[in-house]
């Protein structure tokens, strides 16, 4: 049980806590917009990142130097694997695309986890508040451009979800 509870592990755990904790802040904004992807999408993408990431720096640094082992390869095979989810979030309907923002999202909550799993907690923080700065903010200007343009369309990014 105290290997367990080492100074690796404990620090480990507290890198998958602090993604799930970032992505769920992500998610609260969502389902307060009335969104389907919420709270725990988007901390299971950000937890899900953070964890292969752990993976990649952690379990394969043996490796390095000995084979053509890249650890980068798994970070990227991130983007691709969220590239489909996100593709899933993605409606066109009647000539207008719902989700394509929902969709972006959980693609930066997945960058935010794979941050928090290489260690650049700074860089996930920030990425964390830009990212609701722009759900909230954001989407408030948006808003109020759109009801004053001229040739308001159902294609604006305004009724995406």
């Amino acid at each position: 049980m105290t290997d367990f509870l080492n100074s690796q592990n404990l620090e480990i755990f507290g890198q998958l806590s602090l993604a799930v904790f970032l992505g769920a802040l992500i998610g609260i904004e969502r389902r307060i917009a009335g969104k389907r992807a919420g709270m725990r999408t988007y901390a299971l993408v950000s937890m899900g990142s953070a964890l292969f990431s752990i993976i990649s720096a952690v379990a394969f640094s043996e490796f390095i130097g000995r084979t053509n082992f890249d650890p980068a390869r798994i970070v990227s095979q991130i983007v691709v694997g969220v590239g489909f989810i996100g593709a899933g979030t993605v409606i066109f309907q009647r000539s207008s695309i719902h989700g394509l923002t929902t969709a972006a999202g959980i693609w930066v909550a997945a960058g935010i986890g794979t941050a928090v799993g290489l260690k650049l907690y700074s860089l996930a923080v920030f990425a964390t508040i830009l990212t609701i700065v722009v759900f909230i903010i954001l989407w408030l200007i948006e808003k109020k451009l759109i009801a004053k343009w001229p040739y308001n369309n159902s294609e604006s990014e305004a009724g995406e979800n």
